[in-house]
């Protein structure tokens, strides 16, 4: 089993896809004007405490005010085993105008602010350094029982005897050498002194510190033994990253290929072809049959149907072999489209209480590769199945669409952000393909007016780049997402 890692860099975004056995199983899209915040370390100040809530708002120099739940402050009692003690109400603990060091653990989706935490953890290649706690975890991904024990014993090693602050060692560690481990211990150290060190001398709202970008997150956080290769499409990048992982991951450098093919990297490997279908509601199965898939505020739900499947003349044969087909599916779904919250799997329904438990036992299997953190229920008495993923980053489609102004928001179109890349992403292709004198852009109004206002640098850098001259032309009759570029 092998996988590949395709990273395309552009000035306005950075997308990554993974690919495994073939397929594209996950899409991570990073925009320039628009980078998560998951992961910032930010010295925040209390705007409002809501003890009716338990939460307070905490203002970190965003347009909206981001949200502290009290289960989110870090409590010295509950890290020391002492769970009976009942929680200090918020009140207690925070107070109007009050500095307090936060992280961001969930962006700003839709209308809401981002979700903050006190208990701040820094993550590293092989280890997650906790500075307010005290203990050594190590991940469940880990079983061995004497290997867990011993990598515990190696970092305990590595801590000073005054030292305060504790470890959780993550699966990359498992294979690490105590060098490795010594060097990541070292970088999460200077890592958090400068944030408390910065912390006593900057304004409130500062931003202490910040994740890295998602081109460096991917090596930090994605590489494994079954990577064999990562290819980077752009040489500046490529280099840099390059010189990252020389300093924090070496054992990536072996892995690491500047993509220089004729052909653009993503469209060499089918990926905008599954970006596109990734954006549909219907996903089609081999058998015929078919999911549905639909988002709204509050969950998604995704439908199973068998369509055109039959399987001779046992209905309940087709039923159990097109449910089989579909938790594989909704596995590779769930991170294609970095679906998170709360999901709904309308399974169809099967009486044999074997045929369902195997169905449950193959989504389990089928989502046992899934990073995120997620749980799933049994049937429910509908026979439906629950399942919940955490969410920290926005969806694919809030990524890159908005609802549709022409049916009130009950479907959804690309952004004009989004058409805008996808035309310069096409002006690059056409541009090394032929030679024309010229290139002229036919769009919406709304498409145009981006180009000409908050997209004008990125255009003007791929007119230098290209050497070509391009021009604007509003097509009227077009709508947001219908383009056509002429060569002149």
């Amino acid at each position: 089993m092998s996988e590949n890692l395709l990273i395309n860099i552009t000035p306005q975004e950075t997308r990554v896809a993974l690919i495994f056995q073939g397929a594209v199983q996950e899409l991570h899209i990073e925009r320039t004007l628009s980078r998560g915040l998951v992961g910032n370390v930010y010295l925040g100040k209390v705007v409002r405490v809501l003890p009716g809530m338990q939460s307070a708002f905490i203002d970190i120099g965003l347009e909206r005010a981001a949200f502290l739940h009290v289960a989110d402050i870090w409590d010295s009692r509950s890290h020391d085993g002492n769970t009976t003690v009942p929680p200090i109400p918020i009140e207690k603990l925070l107070f109007d105008g009050q500095a307090v060091t936060v992280q961001v653990v969930k962006d700003p989706i839709g209308t809401k602010g981002a979700r903050l935490s006190t208990q701040i953890s820094i993550a590293g290649r092989m280890l997650v350094y906790l500075p307010q706690d005290s203990h050594i975890g190590i991940s469940q991904r880990i079983e061995n029982e004497a290997e867990r024990e011993a990598l515990r014993a190696k970092v305990q090693s590595l801590q000073q005897p005054d030292e305060k602050g504790g470890f959780i060692v993550r699966t990359m560690a498992e294979d690490a050498s105590d060098e490795d481990l010594k060097t990541d211990v070292e970088y999460l150290r200077r890592t958090w002194a400068n944030i408390t060190q910065l912390a006593k001398t900057k304004p409130v709202t500062t931003l202490l510190y910040q994740d890295l970008n998602l081109a460096q997150r991917v090596l930090r956080d994605f590489v494994n033994e079954e990577t064999d290769s990562i290819q980077v499409d752009s040489r500046e990048n490529f280099l840099m990253l390059h010189d990252f992982a020389g300093t924090y991951t070496p054992s990536v450098l072996p892995k690491l290929q500047h993509y220089t093919g004729e052909r653009p990297l993503f469209d060499l490997y089918g990926v905008e072809e599954e970006i596109e279908r990734a954006l549909g509601r219907r996903v089609d199965l081999k058998s015929g049959g078919y999911l549905i898939v639909e988002q709204t505020e509050a969950m998604t739900t995704i439908d199973v149907n068998t369509g055109s499947f039959v399987a001779g003349r046992n209905f309940d044969d087709t039923i159990f072999k097109t449910n089989l087909e579909a938790a594989h599916a909704i596995a590779r779904q769930l991170r294609l489209r970095n679906l998170g919250g709360i999901i709904i799997l309308d399974i169809i329904d099967m009486e044999n209480a074997e045929h369902q438990a195997a169905v449950l036992a193959e989504l389990n299997k089928a989502l046992s590769r899934d990073r995120t953190k997620l749980s799933i229920s049994g049937f429910s008495a509908l026979g439906l199945v629950e399942v919940t993923r955490k969410r920290t980053r926005e969806s694919l489609a809030h990524i890159l669409c908005e609802p549709c102004p022409a049916c009130s928001g009950k479907g959804q179109v690309k952004t004009a952000r989004t058409i805008c890349y996808e035309i310069l992403r096409e002006l690059l292709r056409e541009a090394k393909q032929f030679n024309p004198r010229e290139f002229r852009i036919m769009a919406s109004q709304v498409v145009v007016d981006m180009f000409l206002e908050e997209e004008s640098q990125h255009l003007a850098m791929l007119g230098d780049f290209i050497g070509k001259p391009i021009s604007l032309q509003v097509e009227s009759v077009f709508h947001q997402e219908q383009y056509d570029i002429i060569l002149m």
